[in-house]
C-alpha cells in the first residue's frame, strides 16, 4: 500500500502539491501544525477545507513550546513586514523579510515530526511544498535542504522514508499554473501571514501569490481571497 504524509499548511505550496501527488498514493495523512502563529485560525480553517475537498485524513500538531521560544513576527505581537511587489525582486529587502519571520528549525522540525508518524505506521513519503522562489531566501525551501534531510533520515528510521518537494523547481507563477491545470479550489487556500476572513495583501506571502495570479491571468481570484 503507497502512503504518504503531505504538510499542510492551507497554503498554496503546500495545496499543490497536494494538488499534485493526490491521485499517487492510496492513503494520505495532512499534518497541520500550531505553533502559535498569527494565520493558524486561518491556516486551520484552509486545511481542513483542504483535507475534505480531497478526501484525506487531517490532524492537529499543537507545538506551544515552539512559539514560546520563537521571536518570530509569525509568533510575536510585532507586525511582519509590508513589501511592495517591487520589493519582491530585491534580494536585500526579502532577506530581511524572511529573517523576520523566520521560526527556529520550523520545516526541520515538522519533517522530524512527519517521519515519526511516518516510522511508526509505515508511510513511505513525505510531501512538502518547497519551491524555488522561496528557496531563494529561506534556506530550509532549497533542494540543498531537501537533500540533506533525506540523507539524515537515513540514519534516525527504521526502513525508508523520503521527502519529496514536488514543486522544487517551480517559481509561484508556475505553481498557479499547475493549480490551474489540476482545478486546485485556490478559494479555500489561507497563504496570508494574518489570520482574517480574506488576505491582507501586504506581507510577503500575499505579494508573492498576487503576482503569481496576476501573471496567469486571474484576477478572478485576487478579487475574491483579498481585501
Amino acid at each position: 500500500m503507497n502512503k504518504a504524509i503531505i504538510l499542510l499548511s492551507g497554503g498554496l505550496d503546500s495545496v499543490v502539491s497536494l494538488a499534485k501527488i493526490v491521485n499517487t498514493y492510496n492513503e494520505i495523512l495532512a499534518l497541520t501544525f500550531d505553533y502559535g502563529q498569527k494565520a493558524f485560525i486561518s491556516e486551520k480553517k484552509a486545511s481542513e477545507q483542504i483535507s475534505k475537498f480531497y478526501d484525506i485524513r487531517h490532524k492537529i500538531i499543537k507545538l506551544d513550546w515552539l512559539g514560546e521560544i520563537s521571536n518570530s513576527t509569525l509568533n510575536t505581537e510585532e507586525n511582519v513586514p509590508v513589501l511592495s511587489s517591487q520589493s519582491l525582486n530585491n534580494k536585500e529587502i526579502t532577506q530581511k523579510s524572511a529573517k523576520s519571520v523566520w521560526v527556529p528549525n520550523r520545516n526541520g522540525l515538522f519533517i522530524n515530526i512527519a517521519a515519526c508518524f511516518a516510522d511508526a505506521k509505515n508511510y513511505d513519503d513525505i510531501i512538502i511544498g518547497a519551491n524555488k522562489e522561496e528557496g531563494e531566501t529561506f534556506k530550509d525551501n532549497s533542494k540543498e535542504f531537501t537533500e540533506a534531510v533525506n540523507n539524515s533520515l537515513k540514519h534516525s528510521v527504521n526502513g525508508k522514508i523520503n521527502v519529496k518537494a514536488p514543486l522544487i523547481e517551480c517559481t509561484k507563477e508556475d505553481i498557479i499554473k499547475i493549480g490551474i491545470e489540476l482545478n486546485v479550489p485556490f478559494e479555500y487556500i489561507h497563504s496570508c501571514y494574518y489570520s482574517n476572513e480574506k488576505h491582507c495583501g501586504k506581507c510577503e506571502s500575499c505579494q508573492r501569490l498576487k503576482r503569481a495570479l496576476k501573471l496567469n491571468g486571474r484576477t478572478d481570484i485576487i478579487n475574491k481571497i483579498f481585501e
